[in-house]
């Protein structure tokens, strides 16, 4: 009855008014004496990601009964990629601010976070970093494969190939109509390696979940008894007094790097990696994706860069078995949620030789590389990230002249015009799609192809942008341009017919413009007007948010020692005056 006091003035009458209320869930005082553990539930019809939790809820509540704690469950915000207007990212540092106030705030021991749809579970592992009371995190799960005609379907990789042939001419609206209805057949995230699966995957790896927690799918009975100890598992790690600052160390954000290289996770993953990171005041930077990328082995052989998905990853063993292969590599002291070391976590973990192809060996990888790769150069001068597993191999270093799209409205409008001057080796370019611009950085970065070229049999460009992509698309994309073109960056000076210049193994991405007309450029550049949000969060949004290299988090939620240094840092590189 003594944590986070409501303030009346009176600590003795807050804590005979609380107890007042708080007898209307029938607990008697000492019930409050034992670890009170919060469990978030972010249930939703809308965000139907997270509209089968309620069980899972349950059985975490009967693991924290059971271990000797009082399980209360909370609401927080719930967003979900496809029913959120105009992209989930926009709220994720939203979603951030409402779990770790609610941590904060609430007279609660120790919380257990249910995420699920991709930018949940970064803005909670935001929220848990920044509040440091102990926190475990759980998701509802990846989903089955569907299928189609003997051939197996994943959410939403499937989704974005079969509208591509739609637009192509190659599927009717019937059989369109027939693919949809089993693109997402159970309950549970994408079941593809995209957003959802790569952060889950990265928990695992820094020990902020479970063992077994990202792989298994929704609707297995194991997500059931993996909820109740979870349950248990929060209640000792309060007993413990182990805190996320004791478990996600710098060595633990490497194994997370780690795995999302050996499993060629989204390119989401390095923004939210760096954002919550940057929450425990740990500097993580591109040039340690890029390290980690150069030494890491491709070993999970994964949608969309590979051929299999979550629902087989489980049946091979999951991360833990991925971890296990990848173990040479790895900080293997780490401390986890499970209150033992990863070396410990992974000691009875074998691997089943009958999977070998959804889980390479290490001296045997699927690439010798990890899944992405950090560009730099005069057009990026922050970095740009790609996933060259996606991509088509003969693009990966290509020379194509701009086709330049000022913003999303832009680009809907112009890009299937029979006139547009655009050929298979243009380079398609989305300028004011960044977290500033758009607002919120939308997943827009796989730019269709244009329907003429469509129609003639192109299915990959080099498409180059400040926003980002969805991890279940593919091709040869080039996201997160940093700056971004609504702050000044170099690729908001892109115009038509520049030649353009990419060597993803010499990690190199040019704008074959010289320096005088360059600079011309930037004197005469005017930042962009803005008059879509006029009021609220979208607002303070536009006004704080970082770039897509420190992790698009706002500048208010970091330690102070990092504000200023962050804009003087993107200022200097954008080359704007603004």
């Amino acid at each position: 009855m003594t944590k986070s006091q409501t303030s009346y003035g009176d600590a003795g009458f807050s804590q005979f008014i609380r107890m007042a209320f708080s007898r209307h869930l029938g607990h008697d005082r000492e019930d409050y004496e034992k670890p009170v553990i919060g469990i978030c539930n972010t249930f939703s019809e809308i965000n139907r990601c997270h509209s089968h939790v309620k069980p899972m809820v349950e059985a975490i509540k009967r693991g924290v009964i059971l271990e000797g704690g009082t399980p209360l469950e909370f609401p927080t915000i719930s967003v979900g990629e496809m029913f959120t207007s105009p992209t989930t990212m926009l709220y994720r540092n939203l979603v951030a601010m409402d779990t770790e106030e609610m941590i904060t705030a609430q007279p609660i021991d120790g919380t257990v976070m249910i995420g699920g749809c991709d930018k949940m579970a970064p803005a909670q592992l935001m929220g848990a970093a920044s509040a440091d009371k102990p926190a475990i995190l759980f998701t509802g799960g990846p989903m089955n494969n569907g299928e189609y005609k003997g051939k197996t379907l994943g959410a939403c990789s499937d989704c974005r190939f079969f509208w591509q042939e739609y637009k192509a001419g190659t599927v009717d609206e019937e059989e369109l109509n027939a693919i949809n209805e089993r693109l997402a057949p159970t309950a549970g995230h994408c079941m593809v390696m995209g957003s959802a699966s790569t952060i889950a995957a990265c928990a695992e790896a820094m020990g902020m979940m479970l063992p077994g927690g990202a792989a298994t799918p929704a609707t297995e009975n194991e997500r059931l008894r993996l909820a109740q100890e979870t349950g248990r598992a929060i209640v000792r790690l309060v007993k413990a007094g182990i805190r996320p600052s004791d478990i996600m160390t710098r060595e633990s954000f490497d194994n997370a790097i780690k795995i999302l290289m050996a499993v060629g996770g989204s390119t989401n993953a390095v923004i939210h990696l760096i954002a919550i990171a940057r929450r425990l005041g740990i500097d993580l930077s591109l040039n340690d994706f890029e390290k980690h990328s150069r030494t890491t082995p491709f070993l999970a052989n994964m949608r969309p860069a590979g051929k299999y998905q979550m629902q087989d990853l489980y049946y091979a063993g999951g991360i833990s078995a991925v971890l296990k292969e990848l173990s040479p590599l790895l900080h293997m002291e780490e401390l986890t949620v499970t209150g033992k070391t990863l070396r410990e976590n992974l000691a009875d973990v074998q691997m089943d030789q009958e999977y070998r192809d959804i889980i390479r060996p290490l001296e045997k990888p699927l690439h010798k590389e990890g899944g992405i790769a950090v560009l730099k150069g005069n057009l990026a001068p922050d970095g740009a990230i790609i996933k060259p597993k996606a991509a088509t191999k003969d693009l990966l270093q290509h020379k194509g002249k701009a086709v330049v799209f000022t913003s999303l409205k832009d680009m809907k409008e112009r890009l299937n015009d029979p006139d547009l001057d655009v050929t298979p080796d243009s380079v398609l370019v989305l300028q004011n799609a960044g977290p500033v611009g758009a607002p919120g950085m939308p997943e827009a970065g796989m730019i269709p192809i244009p329907e003429k070229l469509l129609k003639q049999g192109v299915r990959d460009m080099v498409r180059l942008s400040d926003c980002r992509m969805s991890g279940t698309a593919f091709g040869t994309v080039l996201l997160h341009v940093a700056p971004e073109a609504a702050i000044g960056g170099p690729i908001g000076l892109i115009q038509d017919g520049d030649w353009i210049e990419l060597d993803v193994e010499s990690r190199k991405l040019e704008l074959l413009v010289s320096e005088e007309e360059l600079e011309l450029r930037r004197t005469n550049w005017k930042p962009p007007h803005f008059d879509d949000y006029t009021r609220g969060y979208p607002i303070l949004y536009r006004q704080h948010v970082l770039q897509a290299d420190k992790g698009c988090d706002f500048d208010f939620l970091l330690p102070k020692a990092d504000q200023e240094k962050d804009r003087k840092e993107t200022v200097a590189a954008s080359g704007a005056t603004t």
